[in-house]
């Protein structure tokens, strides 16, 4: 297997780089460039000479001996001063050497991952730990990360297997008078629980998507009924061009915020309107596609006239009655009343998403599946344990192998089976150095 290199602490310029060596030539290149190696796991301060005795630059150098390192192999780690020049410097130096080569994104982890350092769901977690953006992903991925969905579905596993054995049980020691005939009859109650817990679980991957991938908002309304203007005010900047003119937004245009801690895309859509050319009506059907995908409509009027369109459906519909500041006329109740230039009614929507947001995503999403892989095999094993359940006639046999079939589905998630075809798309979401 090649060592393998690269920067590991981002964007340069900086205060500090970190370069990460792993592989079996580890140990040689860190003697041949700092000298005596450290003790491991602790930092020692090192001039970084080339082969040729030329000082590259002095640093802080780190050796983790395999398998107590983040890959399970001997690796070491160089923090050198984050200069361009600096690091380009080093990274020459690595190449050179025999057996050495720049690693491929998340090539690191996937080294981890097959030594056994941690599951799939857990490098799934890391690289959404990474990635986060508000408080609410943070959390979920740190969860996920330390294990908290492999321990579930190791737990299942545990589950089937003893479920398994006591069915086996019953078929090769039926004679047998400490192994009574009614044991296989005793693991289906239990069987129907899990396939309860199972339900459940699946139940809740919208919420953890919505964490993940962001709550979905969509303002839709008549032209020049104030939705860029909410757009801006929500976004605190300049995201959508307002105009007097009917029909200025004809494509959408999302936003990312954080509200209460969680990611919010806001989308702004073309206003509906009867009359349309035809870029403006592709806008249309744009707008009508992007709201029934939502997970929250914000249907604005200037007006007090609200087209019924929109309130029928899975997606909740929020009415709002915008300019406020200009209004006449109360809204009526059950609409909130905003004003883009007007910070009360702005601090009202805000409240009310905030509480909407609590309420809709939960307080705990952290066992929840996050990908859509974890559906499908969540689906796959959940059909095999219903059939198992379902299918009293069937000869033990036969159940016994639905309920490993099941245990097999789920261990396609935490990666103990089949999962050569995901692996390069889950480490490819990885960087460079990790």
């Amino acid at each position: 297997m090649d060592t393998i290199f690269a920067l590991s602490s981002g964007a340069l310029p900086s205060g500090v780089a970190v370069i990460r060596v792993s592989g079996p030539q580890a140990r040689k290149v860190t003697e041949a460039l700092a000298g005596i190696l450290p003790e491991p796991r602790n930092a020692a301060l090192r001039s970084i000479r080339t082969r040729n005795d030329s000082i590259i630059d002095a640093g802080l150098v780190l050796w983790f001996p395999g398998p107590a390192s983040f890959t399970g192999e001997d690796s070491a780690e160089f923090h050198l001063h984050g200069g361009r020049a600096v690091v380009d410097r080093m990274l020459e130096e690595l190449a050179v050497f025999d057996g050495l080569r720049m690693a491929e994104a998340g090539e690191f982890s996937r080294r981890a991952f097959v030594n056994g350092k941690f599951d799939l769901t857990e490098a799934e977690g890391l690289a959404d730990l990474i990635s986060a953006e508000t408080e609410a992903q943070r959390v979920l991925a740190l969860s996920q990360a330390s294990g908290s969905l492999k321990d579930l579905y190791e737990s299942w596993q545990a589950r089937l297997l003893h479920a398994r054995a006591m069915i086996e049980a019953e078929i090769d020691f039926a004679d047998e008078e400490d192994v009574p005939g009614s044991v296989a009859d005793r693991v289906w109650t239990d069987m129907a629980a899990l396939a309860d817990e199972m339900r459940t679980h699946m139940a809740g991957a919208g919420r953890a998507n919505a964490v993940r991938e962001g709550f979905r908002i969509v303002i839709v309304g008549a032209p020049n009924a104030g939705k860029s203007s909410l757009m801006n005010a929500l976004a605190g900047s300049d995201v959508a061009i307002v105009s007097e003119e009917p029909g200025t937004t004809r494509d959408v245009i999302e936003t990312r915020l954080s509200i209460g801690g969680h990611l919010v895309i806001v989308t702004d859509t073309a206003g509906i309107r009867e009359g349309a050319g035809k870029i403006e009506a592709e806008g249309i059907r744009r707008a009508r596609a992007r709201a029934a995908e939502a997970d929250l409509v914000l249907h604005l009027s200037e007006d007090g006239v609200w087209a019924a369109d929109f309130d029928s459906g899975d997606v909740a519909v929020w009415r709002l009655a915008t300019k406020q500041d200009l209004a006449t006329v109360k809204a009526p109740g059950g609409v909130i009343e905003v004003s883009s230039v007007r910070a009360g009614g702005l601090d009202r929507l805000f409240d009310a998403l905030e509480a909407h947001l609590a309420t809709a995503l939960g307080k705990d999403v952290s066992s929840l599946p996050t990908r859509q892989r974890h559906i499908d095999n969540l689906r796959f094993s959940l059909a095999e344990l219903d059939k198992a359940n379902r299918e009293e006639g069937l000869p033990l046999e036969l159940r016994a192998e639905s309920l490993r079939l099941s245990a097999f589905n789920l261990g396609r998630i935490t990666g103990q089976h089949g999962v050569e075809d995901v692996l390069g798309v889950i480490f490819s979401q990885f960087c460079i150095g990790k």
